[in-house]
């Protein structure tokens, strides 16, 4: 997955600017108690990034 279409599955989830200021402001503790912004800054790969999201969102499975 690339970043792109990791910005794409949080606008689609929450509209665009509340996923920005989620995205820079939610803690997800699976990510090493990091935001989405400090887990890809820090390198962890967006599929990674996007299963910790979709865990802490309580996604449904057909958005895996």
């Amino acid at each position: 997955m690339r970043e792109a279409e990791l910005w794409a599955r949080l606008t689609r989830q929450m509209g665009r600017v509340p996923a920005l200021i989620w995205a820079e402001s939610h803690v997800v503790s699976e990510l090493g108690s990091r935001t989405v912004r400090e887990a890809l800054a820090a390198g962890v790969p967006c599929k990674e990034i996007w299963r910790a999201v979709w865990r802490n969102l309580e996604l449904p499975a057909s958005e895996r």
